[in-house]
């Protein structure tokens, strides 16, 4: 029997979605790769390891892992969770999280791509996604993985150390900018088809995030050479031996440091508006510049929104209010996610703090136990998840509030 004529002995239903069954697979496998980097990364990176060497090794007696003992989730399986050489244990988080990123990989393919039709699903990504098809919207889709992929590091890091590397930070950053760049390039459905997945740049906010970036980078020159201090240089001589926290005595005065490091960019962004006043262009910016302007407007609302409260709380109560990682944290997610995301998100996490808090102390209560402080970092990174899934109701939400009265 030939391959023609067995095909069309397979039920319709089957020969349609093999091929997505296929990718959706591969991208599992692939995600689950991805898994186990990242175990590597929130095992290394908080201690200033390497992640790309040495190879993976038992923690407890060195042995170096073979390409079979490394696969992802099997490889586990293989030595039923003891190192082969000494028998000690090997943490049940390993395969978790490659599955779970596994899992994230496939699961978001298929929402984007393939929605049950009628279904809310249908509506979380909207038309665009599956106009383009994955063969033309592939970078967009790999912002969004990416930026899963960073709110798994960052949540099991700073849960565990109460830091957020900023190695996570900027590499979610440059994945956003990069994807997204990638993606203008490519055919792409048209505004009247559909609408881009992040709310695209207009002129105003092109010129305004030039400036802002060009006075971003007048900053980091005035800290690199020594102009600007950097703020919190004396933190370490604050924290107890054994100890994440500081009680910091001088948090009002490093909050001028930071604001004068902010300076230029707010002027740099004041700058841009005025020559887009003076050269008032018409049209609408090229698409590169449309999307790369969108994703960078969206990094500096998403830092911006943090970094104020930060500086606010601060000088009200004189102790550190948030840190910096939550700043660069929601700075990542507003360049995969564009602006308006990290305000929803803004306002959302506090709720999602208030319920932790409320649910864990009731548990503690009920055990006798007392409860485990958690940072700020795992309640952005669950408030974006929740506007990301619940994004058709977040929009209907927005729509109710915003409608003027009758």
């Amino acid at each position: 029997m030939t391959l023609l004529a067995l095909v069309g002995t397979l039920p319709d239903w089957l020969v349609i979605w093999s091929p997505r069954i296929a990718t959706a697979l591969f991208l599992f496998a692939f995600g689950a790769s991805v898994g186990s980097f990242l175990n590597v990364v929130v095992y290394r990176l908080p201690v200033g390891r390497s992640v790309v060497s040495p190879p993976s090794r038992c923690p407890r007696c060195g042995w170096r892992l073979t390409w079979r003992e490394n696969l992802p989730i099997i490889g586990w399986l293989l030595l039923r969770g003891r190192c082969r050489r000494c028998r000690g244990r090997i943490s049940v988080q390993y395969p978790l999280v490659e599955l779970l990123m596994g899992g994230l990989f496939a699961t978001v393919y298929l929402m984007l791509f393939w929605p049950l039709r009628g279904s809310w699903v249908a509506d979380i990504g909207g038309d665009w996604w599956t106009l383009a098809g994955f063969g033309s919207a592939w970078p967009a889709y790999g912002v969004m993985v990416a930026l899963l992929s960073a709110l798994v590091a960052a949540t099991v890091v700073d849960a565990r150390t109460f830091l957020i590397p900023a190695g996570i930070t900027t590499t979610l950053m440059l994945a956003a900018f990069a994807g997204w760049a990638l993606q203008a390039m490519l055919p792409s459905p048209s505004p009247a088809m559909a609408s881009f997945p992040i709310p695209l740049a207009t002129w105003p906010v092109v010129w305004i995030t030039l400036g802002a970036a060009a006075g971003t980078l007048i900053a980091c020159v005035l800290l690199r050479t020594g102009r600007i201090r950097r703020s919190f240089a004396d933190y370490e001589d604050y924290v107890p031996e054994g100890d994440v926290l500081a009680e910091y005595p001088h948090g009002r005065r490093e909050m001028g440091i930071e604001i004068l490091f902010l300076l230029p960019i707010l002027l740099g962004g004041l700058a841009g508006w005025g020559i887009h006043i003076l050269l008032q262009p018409e049209g609408s910016p090229p698409e590169l510049l449309e999307v790369l302007g969108a994703s960078a407007f969206g990094w500096f609302i998403g830092g911006g929104l943090v970094w104020a409260i930060r500086i606010l709380g601060t000088l009200a109560f004189g102790r550190e209010a948030m840190g910096m990682g939550d700043v660069h944290l929601l700075a990542g997610i507003g360049a995969a996610l564009g602006w308006i995301d990290p305000i929803r998100i803004f306002f959302l996490a506090p709720f999602i703090a208030l319920a932790w808090i409320a649910v864990t102390r009731l548990v503690a209560t009920l055990r006798g136990r007392s409860t485990r402080e958690l940072p700020y970092g795992p309640h952005l990174a669950a408030a974006t998840v929740l506007v990301m899934v619940a994004r058709p109701f977040v929009d209907e939400l927005q729509r109710m509030l915003l409608q003027p009265p009758n």
